[in-house]
């Protein structure tokens, strides 16, 4: 007799639950700590990661990355936040979801893996920078100032502040507790590394905080239902701003980004379907928009929680919709429990994820190898930092684009002199207005009193500039009383030999 094959959903579900529960465990403090960076209610960061598992887990993209509110994208809503205020956040994001299923539809989604790795790795760099520059202030129960640099320029003030104040060195002792806890957990044996280092380090300065009664500013709880706040018309009609417009641009294509290259580093650690970059996007921007309607924070597909998905054992999408479920049971079973998490510890949280994104490691080695690349990288994270999120990315892609153009735009003159007749000289590579000023001096040095032969039939690529720019160097040439230059095309043919005398 024939035996039924059970549907992949039973046959995995074991694998898949306890896969959603270490998934859970990893998601539950990040989302808090995202929320509370971003300024915003901790049950909003609680809602992004719920709609992330029970809405974008079950559409179709990739198999087994995970959604919910991101690090990266904890600068950019912060200070949207500031700008617009909480009740816009809603429309900003569902804008940017709607902006990435369009994107998904019309097929963008392939696309993303054109940009630039540096730009990317820069990008994630700059946010880090920021983020741990403003969770310092947050390790010390202080208010950080609005962007990086007034960040970094406040430090010194803050040491001053935070030593004068019991309350300030309370807060920054279990701040450092908590990180130091995150910094040793993956050095403990691994029965003991069951529990995700983050939960682990919150429970821990969340005990110590109520044990001994420290005084401490700690996570404020208005509950699920109240943190919700729909956007209404006059939310929507912010939208048409220059500002808003660029904020929603900015969260569609960062969310975007990094979802797909998250995708690409998770496909990397299975064996399972690969990813659909458009189908994925689509789901994201889906995602987007529920979120968008809730009054939630954006989400991304992230790669901390993607990872501990599969190498909990997860086999489909099962695990991340349960994932879902257990942060909607939490939030709505066990509001309380937020209210006892203190600031600081969710601030070392984020420190730690924040020096994550910055790649020190690699730079070095990226510097030997591709300096390059490594300028763009560099670059990018500083204009984040001395700028925002979306004029530095912007400033990234166009140095990338400014270098790829540098480097492809290779030219060089071979000169040929028979000495005493025409000097032939023959433009090799591409010919860029980037490379026209070496061109012109190599041109510029040629003698004026021997006629000249310029061939640029050779020539792979001339552009507008370098065209204009060879012809007049004729022109100036021709002035000097010589016989003028002759200019070979890729269509002029090759001179025949000369005619035989009549008679002859």
């Amino acid at each position: 007799m024939r035996k039924v094959q059970r549907p992949a959903f039973t046959r995995h579900l074991r694998a898949d639950l306890t896969a959603s529960l270490v998934v859970f465990l990893v998601a539950l403090p990040l989302c808090i700590a995202v929320a509370v960076a971003s300024g915003v209610p901790a049950e909003l960061g609680l809602v992004t990661g719920i709609v992330g598992g029970l809405v974008t887990g079950l559409l179709p993209g990739s198999t087994l990355q995970v959604s919910g509110p991101a690090a990266g994208l904890t600068v950019l809503v912060y200070e949207a936040v500031e700008e617009f205020g909480l009740s816009t956040l809603g429309a900003l994001v569902l804008a940017a979801g709607l902006l990435q299923v369009a994107m998904g539809l019309l097929g963008v989604g392939r696309w993303f893996r054109a940009i630039s790795v540096a730009v990317v790795q820069g990008m994630l760099a700059g946010i880090g920078l920021v983020l741990i520059a403003g969770q310092l202030y947050a390790l010390a129960d202080a208010s950080a100032p609005g962007g990086g640099l007034d960040a970094l320029r406040g430090l010194p003030s803050l040491a001053a502040d935070t030593a004068g104040s019991a309350t300030g060195r309370t807060a920054l002792a279990l701040g450092l507790g908590t990180l130091a806890v995150l910094l040793l957990w993956p050095r403990l044996p691994r029965r003991a590394r069951l529990v995700p280092g983050p939960l682990a380090a919150v429970a821990l300065a969340s005990c110590v905080a109520e044990g001994f009664g420290l005084s401490c500013a700690r996570v404020e709880v208005s509950g699920l239902l109240d943190a919700v706040q729909p956007p209404g018309g006059g939310e929507f009609s912010t939208l048409l701003g220059a500002g808003a417009l660029g904020t929603v641009l900015a969260f569609a294509l960062i969310a975007s980004a990094e979802s797909l290259f998250s995708a690409a580093a998770v496909d990397r650690l299975h064996d399972g379907p690969r990813t659909r970059y458009d189908t994925e996007l689509m789901a994201q921007g889906v995602g987007n928009a529920v979120c968008g309607l809730l009054g939630a924070l954006p989400m991304t597909a992230v790669i901390v929680r993607s990872a501990a998905n599969v190498q909990a054992g997860a086999r489909t999408r099962a695990s991340r919709v349960l994932h879902g479920l257990w942060l909607l049971l939490f939030a709505a079973l066990l509001p309380g429990a937020l209210g006892v998490i203190p600031v600081a510890a969710l601030a070392a949280v984020l420190v730690h994820a924040g020096a994550k994104l910055v790649p020190l490691r690699a730079f070095w080695p990226l510097w030997r190898e591709h300096r390059g690349e490594a300028i763009v990288l560099a670059a990018t994270a500083l204009a984040i930092v001395a700028t925002n999120m979306f004029e530095g990315v912007l400033a990234g892609l166009l140095l990338a684009v400014i270098k790829s153009a540098w480097e492809t735009s290779h030219v060089h003159l071979e000169v040929v002199d028979p000495g005493g007749g025409r000097i032939t000289v023959r433009v090799l590579g591409n010919a860029t207005f980037l490379r026209l000023p070496r061109l012109l001096d190599q041109l510029e040095a040629l003698p004026r009193d021997r006629p000249l032969d310029l061939d640029l039939r050779r020539v792979r690529h001339l552009d507008h500039a370098a065209g204009v720019a060879l012809l007049a160097w004729a022109e100036r040439h021709n002035a000097a009383g010589t016989e003028p230059v002759r200019v070979r095309h890729a269509r002029t043919p090759e001179p025949g030999p000369e005619p035989e005398p009549a008679g002859g």
